[in-house]
């Protein structure tokens, strides 16, 4: 622990998303706080999430358990929070690819189970209902959703916030997300096809051209669906950011630290590093992003230096060691103390 009073140029801002597969961010925030406060430094950690897996636990963590259906029809046990009158819905726990593996059917996997918890969550009493979509199996649209959903007029009451981690249009969400989900280009066609007759179903029935939202596509377009029934559609990152007060621990900070498994263009388009290096940006604060590995053509923001892992240590070592690397490259990036 430091010894002395700490200037503004000690405090270091800890704000990583999870590494895929290998690293979540609640571990690398506690692993670089512990390396900076053996250095001196005062580390605020702020572990984030886009509204992808890792959203419940910047609220709080789950405190719920429902068996609902889970992508491709088996029960599954999704976590989730209810916060008085509040709840916090993450549809991965119920709809995510992380629950079939490498055995996902795209054109079968629907998001019943995440409308069984989000009507579970209202029969609870929750009149306030964040979902936060991502990391999603499926490419129903929200269809299976909404069959799962209260009758129209009790869901009226509800206020239904859909947390997004992306901009995609909704027809576009087959062809962007559909081949990470397994699908061939055949399935993406005949997914793309499913998704503009539903742009028709859902305006006839509801009276809601879900084609002309922003992010609609999020999550397979369980967002559209969504927003189709009344949800709001917001920035899963700007929700969470602001439920942990990024914008207070980035005051006269030094230095912000974030990072994610791999940097693409979309990590600057609704996700955490992008949120985090535009919040920082404001803030007058530089970032320093730790990734995995970074994609090819990747625009990178003035304020942002960006450490690979894979190109410093191996793409081997990158995987099997990432936090231990990731507390590394941070200790050696760190600004000189005044």
């Amino acid at each position: 622990m430091s010894t002395g009073p700490l200037t503004s140029s000690q405090r270091v801002v800890l704000a990583f998303d999870k590494f895929r597969g290998t690293a979540s961010a609640d571990d690398l925030v506690q692993a670089c706080s512990d390396a900076l406060e053996g250095l001196d430094f005062e580390p605020i950690g702020i572990p984030l999430a886009d509204g992808g897996e890792g959203s419940l636990s910047v609220v709080g963590g789950p405190n719920k358990t429902t068996t609902v259906t889970g992508p491709l029809g088996d029960p599954v046990d999704a976590r989730w929070r209810l916060e008085g009158r509040t709840a916090f819905i993450e549809m991965a726990a119920a709809s995510g690819r992380d629950l079939v593996g490498d055995d996902n059917d795209p054109l079968a996997a629907d998001t019943l189970g995440t409308g069984e918890l989000i009507s579970t969550a209202v029969e609870l009493g929750a009149r306030t209902i964040f979902v936060m979509v991502g990391g999603s199996a499926t490419t129903d649209g929200g269809y299976g959703a909404i069959r799962a959903l209260p009758p129209a007029p009790r869901f009226k009451e509800i206020d239904l916030v859909v947390a997004c981690d992306v901009d995609t249009a909704f027809v576009d969400a087959a062809a962007v997300f559909g081949p990470q989900k397994g699908a061939t280009p055949a399935q993406v066609k005949l997914l793309t096809g499913r998704l503009e007759r539903l742009v028709q179903v859902y305006e006839e029935r509801f009276g809601v051209d879900v084609s002309k939202i922003k992010g609609a596509g999020a999550a397979g377009g369980l967002a559209g669906g969504l927003a189709a029934v009344g949800g709001r559609l917001e920035s899963g990152f700007e929700i969470l950011a602001e439920h942990a007060q990024l914008d207070i621990a980035l005051k006269d900070a030094a230095l912000a630290v974030t990072g994610e498994g791999l940097l693409d263009d979309m990590s600057f388009q609704g996700k955490v590093v992008g949120g985090v290096s535009r919040w920082a940006a404001a803030a007058k604060v530089p970032t320093l992003a730790v990734v995995g590995d970074v994609a090819e053509d990747v625009s990178i923001p003035t304020n942002v230096t960006v450490v690979s892992l894979a190109e410093r240590f191996g793409v081997d070592a990158a995987f099997e060691k990432t936090v231990e690397l990731v507390v590394q490259a941070v200790v050696s990036s760190l600004p000189a103390k005044n």
